[in-house]
């Protein structure tokens, strides 16, 4: 979904960091579609986990590298072997294949998450220099790849930066089996007029950006240098930090009671478990200094939503 809108959004501005865009490899597991671009696009279907994908993949060498692909949160719990297959050795792959490269050093902008922090945790926000104690596999594999990154950074075989990013919020789509996503679930469904579950109690208290932010970060990172990241170039991303209760509340404001009437509460102990675990507030200091921005309010965030895929109207 990020990588969709990272597309449009490229394809829109024609141009990264200050120079026109003229070439677009988009990979997925499954071929992209592909945008209407005035320069060179090619779309491939490929496991970057299989023998020599990534090696066919940067054979053009990149200047700039979004490192999207990933099994998330939930499936990577319950399929320990895919979860490290693809999100630890899938990126120590692409790595390796760059640094073997002659002659070629990209920037590589890798989407980590806030799941590489783990209990106990602040009730005032997480800091920047807040230790790594992951209680999910998800959580271990951004981690791993985040040390990854920072050595071959430091190496420079290329020039990385990590973003934990929040839970993105509202996914458009389909749910997935992110452990996260009833908290675009919870606000998506009842706005398209469905029925919602939600699995966690109003009380729980957790960080999120839109997409329009997430694809906001991806570009801002691609545009910061070495000099400006030194050796600590996996950050915090900024967001909206509030509970469940303020989630719902936000959209009863912006769309009605019978909206929020959509959501019904049905617990479940392994999300429950998840995401209790998770922190609740990043103070993300050292992103805003760099020049990060988010939305500071939900309600910017459900309007976001309605805006960019309801086309401004309401169910």
């Amino acid at each position: 979904m990020i990588g969709r809108k990272l597309t449009a959004r490229l394809v829109r501005d024609g141009a990264l960091n200050g120079k026109p865009l003229t070439r677009l490899t988009l990979v997925d597991i499954v071929a992209p579609a592909r945008p209407e671009f005035g320069g060179t696009v090619e779309t491939v279907a490929a496991d970057l986990t299989a023998r020599g994908a990534a090696e066919k993949l940067i054979a053009a060498k990149p200047d700039t590298i979004f490192h999207l692909a990933g099994v998330v949160s939930g499936e990577a719990e319950t399929d320990f072997e895919k979860g490290y297959l693809v999100n630890l050795d899938g990126t120590r792959d692409l790595l390796e294949a760059i640094r073997k490269t002659k002659d070629y050093k990209p920037k590589v902008v890798f989407s980590s998450s806030i799941a590489v922090y783990g209990a106990p945790i602040p009730p005032e926000g997480i800091p920047d220099d807040f230790h790594l104690t992951p209680l999910t596999s998800y959580g271990a594999q951004k981690a791993a790849s985040e040390l990854l990154l920072a050595d071959y950074h430091r190496r420079e075989f290329l020039d990385g930066i990590g973003l934990r990013l929040p839970t993105i919020c509202v996914r458009p789509g389909k749910p997935n089996k992110a452990a996260s996503g009833f908290f675009s679930g919870i606000i998506r469904e009842p706005l398209a007029g469905v029925e919602a579950m939600l699995p966690v109690s109003d009380g729980v208290r957790h960080t999120h950006a839109s997409p329009r932010s997430a694809v906001g970060f991806l570009l801002h990172a691609a545009a910061l240098t070495r000099q400006q990241l030194g050796n600590r170039i996996n950050l915090a991303m900024p967001g909206v930090s509030c509970t469940v209760g303020e989630q719902i509340a936000a959209l009863g404001r912006v769309a009605g009671p019978a909206t929020v009437a959509r959501i019904k509460r049905v617990p479940d102990e392994q999300v429950i478990r998840i995401v209790t675990g998770w922190p609740e507030r990043m103070t993300a200091q050292r992103a805003l200094s760099l020049g990060f921005k988010a939305e500071t309010d939900f309600e910017d965030i459900v309007r976001a939503h309605i805006e960019d895929e309801l086309g401004g109207k309401v169910s």
